[in-house]
């Protein structure tokens, strides 16, 4: 007898979206905070920024490479298991970091370990187990919630890592986040099924691996959607890894960079759920150009203004708001074109582009500051890069592929 899911399909599963959205913020701070270690870190190792920035360049590079294979092993074996491997790499990656003392051990410890555990733990698995358990009416506001939750992490661990270090110093403050992630296997069993559990149509169940893989990559909008994304991992990762040295630079008091980070965090939760709602009626492509000429008007308003920590508290709600409200509407997307059946593999893709974006802004970032001593060529950068964002995203058909119906 199977199983009727018409009674159940415009309710929610709360406790799953509970626990999904408790790991995404628990894996999604961290990481968030990284930029207040590199001034101690520095200070103690003797390193130079280009060091600490190729670090996490290389964490947001392997965290970009593991989201499509650990999507697709979730796609088949299920969400628990990647999500215990990626809580694992993460309390690992974060205990070496804390006693690295050789440049090629941060770059394995808080690059490789962190970003292949923040891949297999990260809010792009959690979303496609929601996607699998929501109806597709709901998915862009639960993916908004889930979104959400990642940038209430952030809001509370940038104050947070700011206190650990202030009273245990910064070596210590890494161990405790490292225990931090231990939670995670726990609060990820709710979410324990695989692509075979979710609602999904008998085409999207008999298709291969590599047959949707080939429609994916024969599908235009699809790849304007990994070349748009590229994007916003190389704006924001840049301002997460360099604004707190950057605000510094510029004469003002560290607290005032801890409550930009504070303040994009809170102001992230604003706009990842009113994304996600607004993506239910609104053109999701048309929203994702207007988020990115945001972001360029933004940062360009912020750079030619006196700045201050009123303009820095101004640039922080702005930025928090556009942050990642570019999530729900991507990850709703891809599901769209595509079905949920190997989201997890599709939308680790996308998320790849999303960190190689990552991975040039942070090792830019530090590479262009130590030649020019300043970070404005590659602010800059990001203004272009933004409007080139909001040209490639207006064109993407927002329709499901065209497939052959199951005999």
């Amino acid at each position: 007898m199977t199983k009727d899911n018409s009674a159940t399909s415009h309710s929610l599963p709360w406790l799953l979206i509970i626990c999904g959205c408790l790991i995404a913020m628990i894996s999604f701070g961290p990481r968030s905070a990284m930029g207040f270690y590199q001034l101690p870190m520095l200070e103690m190792r003797g390193w130079d920024r280009t060091t600490f920035g190729l670090a996490i360049a290389i964490q947001n590079l392997f965290w970009g490479l593991g989201q499509p294979f650990f999507g697709a092993i979730s796609d088949k074996y299920g969400t628990w298991r990647v999500l215990a491997i990626g809580a694992a790499l993460y309390a690992t990656g974060l205990c070496l970091m804390s006693i690295a003392e050789a440049p090629w051990l941060l770059h394995f410890s808080a690059g490789v370990l962190i970003g292949l555990g923040v891949a297999a733990g990260s809010f792009s698995i959690v979303m496609a187990a929601f996607a699998r358990n929501v109806d597709a009416s709901y998915r862009t506001t639960v993916f908004g919630i889930g979104t959400a939750a990642g940038s209430a992490g952030m809001a509370l661990f940038s104050p947070l890592s700011v206190a650990l270090i202030a009273a245990f110093g910064w070596q210590e403050s890494l161990i405790w986040l490292a225990a931090m992630m231990l939670v995670i296997p726990l609060l990820a069993i709710p979410l324990a099924g695989n692509g075979k559990t979710s609602r999904i149509s008998s085409a999207e169940l008999e298709q291969s691996l590599g047959a949707a893989l080939r429609e994916a990559f024969g599908h235009q909008s699809y790849l304007l959607l990994i070349a748009g994304f590229f994007v916003c991992g190389f704006q924001v990762a840049f301002i997460v890894a360099h604004f707190p040295a950057y605000v510094q630079d510029i004469g003002i008091d560290a607290k005032w960079a801890g409550m930009a980070l504070f303040l994009i965090g809170l102001f992230n939760i604003v706009g990842s759920l009113g994304s996600g709602f607004v993506s239910r009626s609104w053109h999701m492509p048309h929203l994702l150009s207007l988020i990115y000429v945001s972001r360029s008007i933004a940062v360009t308003l912020f750079l030619l203004v006196p700045q201050s920590p009123t303009t820095i508290v101004i640039f922080a709600s702005v930025m928090g708001i556009l942050w990642l409200s570019t999530v729900p509407p991507t990850n709703a997307l891809v599901a769209t074109m595509f079905g949920t059946r190997y989201l997890g593999m599709l939308g680790g893709i996308v998320f790849f582009s999303h960190q190689i974006g990552s991975f040039l802004g942070v090792w830019l970032g530090g590479y262009l500051y130590d030649i020019y001593g300043s970070y404005n060529p590659v602010w800059w950068l990001g203004v272009a890069l933004g409007i080139f964002a909001a040209l490639v995203h207006w064109p993407i058909r927002q329709a499901p592929v065209a497939r052959p119906q199951a005999a």
